[in-house]
C-alpha cells in the first residue's frame, strides 16, 4: 500500500507536537477519517488513546517515539516516511472489555488493551472473590488489588507487579494479585483468553475498590466481568525486526 494520506496525531508535550508540525510540513496532514494511516508521535499513554479512538475503523497505526517509554513506538526519524511505512510489520492487538457494577447498581462498560486493574481505594486491604467462568477458584483474596492483563499488557503494569510476560500472539491472559496478603504465597494465574474473569468485592463498603480499564478509572465497584472482546482489534505497525512479538521476547532478556 502506498499509504499517500497520513494523518498525524500528537501528544501534548512540546517535542511530540513540534515533531508533528515538522512531519506535515513534509508529507502533508489529512482527515483522519480519510487518510490511509495514523501516525501517532508520542508515548505509550498517546498510543493506548489512539488504538482506542480508531480501533472500530480498521485503520492501522504506526507510532514514532516522541514520549518517555515507547514500547508500543518505533523509533523517531522525519526521513524516508513513507518507505518505512510500506516496509512494516502489521500486529493485530484484541482489547479486555469490561463491564463494572457500582455500589448503587449502576453498570459501567469500557475496553483495555493493556489490563484490567481492580485497585482498593484507601488504607483498608480489599477482600475479593475471583471466578473464572462462573466458578468460584479463589473464595478470598485479601491485597491491594488485581489485574487481568493482555499479552501486549504483560509487560506494563503486570510485570511491574510480578506478573508473567506473555508471548504477544498467546492465547492467554495473565491474572496477577498486587500485593497480596492471604493467601499470602498466591502469584497468581495463566487463564485462557477466552475464558469469563468475575471479580467480586466482599465488603464494599467498609472496603471501597476502583477498577481502571486502561484510562477509564471507576469507583466504588462491588462486581467487574472481563473477558477479551472478540469483535474488535486494533492494528499496528513496526519497523522489521522490532516487532512487539519481539519486544515482548526481549523483554524477557533484560535485568
Amino acid at each position: 500500500m502506498e499509504f499517500r494520506r497520513l494523518a498525524f496525531v500528537a501528544a501534548e508535550v512540546p517535542q511530540a507536537r513540534r515533531a508533528m508540525t515538522r512531519l506535515i510540513k513534509l508529507y502533508g496532514q489529512a482527515p483522519a477519517e480519510e487518510a490511509d494511516i495514523i501516525v501517532a508521535l508520542g508515548g505509550d499513554g498517546l498510543m493506548l488513546q489512539a488504538m482506542h479512538r480508531f480501533m472500530s475503523s480498521g485503520k492501522a497505526i504506526y507510532g514514532m517515539n516522541r514520549g518517555s517509554v515507547g514500547f508500543l513506538m518505533n523509533d523517531f526519524s522525519e526521513k524516508h516516511l513513507r518507505e518505512r511505512l510500506r516496509a512494516a510489520e502489521l500486529t493485530s492487538v484484541r482489547p479486555l472489555k469490561m463491564k463494572a457494577t457500582d455500589q448503587t447498581g449502576r453498570v459501567h462498560k469500557a475496553v483495555a488493551f493493556n489490563e484490567v486493574s481492580f485497585l482498593r481505594q484507601t488504607h483498608q486491604t480489599a477482600k475479593l472473590r475471583i471466578s473464572i467462568d462462573h466458578h468460584v477458584r479463589l473464595e478470598e483474596l485479601t491485597c491491594d488489588g488485581i489485574l487481568l492483563a493482555t499479552p501486549a499488557g504483560s509487560t506494563a503494569y503486570n510485570l511491574s507487579a510480578y506478573g508473567p510476560i506473555l508471548p504477544i500472539n498467546s492465547p492467554l491472559l495473565a491474572l496477577t494479585p498486587i500485593s497480596p496478603f492471604r493467601p499470602r504465597r498466591w502469584r497468581g494465574a495463566i487463564i485462557p483468553h477466552q475464558a469469563q474473569v468475575t471479580i467480586e468485592s466482599l465488603e464494599a463498603e467498609k472496603r471501597p475498590v476502583a477498577v481502571v480499564a486502561d484510562h477509564v478509572e471507576v469507583r466504588n465497584i462491588r462486581r467487574v466481568e472481563i473477558a477479551e472482546d472478540r469483535k474488535r482489534s486494533a492494528r499496528i505497525l513496526f519497523d522489521p525486526g522490532h516487532s512487539l512479538a519481539e519486544r515482548v521476547l526481549a523483554e524477557q532478556f533484560r535485568f
